[in-house]
Order: C-alpha cells, then sequence, then structure tokens
C-alpha cells in the first residue's frame, strides 16, 4: 500500500463517519490511526498527512482521546507528545447500552405524550423505542462474549 492509498483509507474513513453525522475530519484522523506507520504520529505529521489544519487535528484528538480511542504518547528523545489509537479503541468507543438505554426512556416520554395510542407518531415512537430496548439489552453481551473470545 502506498501513501496515496493510505490516504484514501483514510478519506473514505472520514466520508463514511461523516455519512453516520461524525465530523469528516475526526473520521480521517481515525482512519489514519488505524493504518499508519509509525502507530504514534504528531499533530504536525498528522495534519501533513491528511491535508487537515493544525486546529481541526486538535479538536479530533480530543474527540478521539474522550472516547478511549487514542492516547498521548511520549516519543523517545524529543519534546511535545504524539497520538496513537488505543490497542482496544473500537471496543471502548463501543456504547455498553447506557445511551440506548436513555434513547429507550426519551422515546416512552415521548410516547407518553400521545394520547393516540394508535397515531403514526405513536407508532414510529414506539418502533423507535423497542429498537433502543433491544439494543441495549444485547450490546453489553455481545462486547463482553467478544473480549473474552479475544483475551481482552
Amino acid at each position: 500500500m502506498d501513501i496515496d492509498d493510505e490516504r484514501r483509507y483514510a478519506e473514505d474513513v472520514g466520508l463514511t463517519l461523516g455519512l453516520m453525522g461524525l465530523t469528516p475530519a475526526y473520521g480521517k484522523l481515525l482512519g489514519w490511526l488505524l493504518i499508519c506507520d509509525p502507530p504514534a504520529q504528531t499533530s504536525t505529521q498528522l495534519a501533513e498527512a491528511l491535508g487537515l489544519s493544525k486546529g481541526s487535528v486538535s479538536t479530533g484528538m480530543r474527540m478521539l482521546e474522550q472516547i478511549g480511542m487514542a492516547r498521548r504518547v511520549s516519543l523517545p528523545g524529543q519534546r511535545g507528545h504524539a497520538y496513537e489509537m488505543t490497542p482496544d479503541g473500537m471496543i471502548r468507543a463501543t456504547d455498553t447500552g447506557d445511551k440506548f438505554r436513555i434513547m429507550c426512556d426519551l422515546m416512552q416520554r415521548g410516547l407518553d405524550l400521545i394520547v393516540d395510542e394508535q397515531s403514526p407518531r405513536a407508532q414510529r415512537l414506539r418502533v423507535t423505542r423497542d429498537f433502543y430496548e433491544f439494543i441495549a439489552a444485547r450490546v453489553p453481551d455481545l462486547v463482553a462474549e467478544f473480549k473474552r473470545a479475544n483475551d481482552i
């Protein structure tokens, strides 16, 4: 894989996550950190590799750090720090059900406001509530099963 292929990959991750509502810069950073060599990259390296401003790198890396997908590391013999993916970053970022439970409760609050339980809006809320309830009940077990199977 050459550098252009690697940049295209990072761009594709950015576009894909952009379709999911996240900023493309965040996705580019994530994509790059998944494949870059060396695995630890400074803000300058990230900005140059991805054509991002230092501000975008700083904001994006702060987000990745907050959700446990990336961490700051020291570079031997150098001043400052670099960033790298945490080995289990994707797993850490996977919701353990809390956010799904919050959404389920929010949909129920909406249902409680609607008098006509057969209306289309009640149906939308009910289906959405049931979806989040289904996911909230299963995600923690799936994450735990994956961790056990992979000794994480």
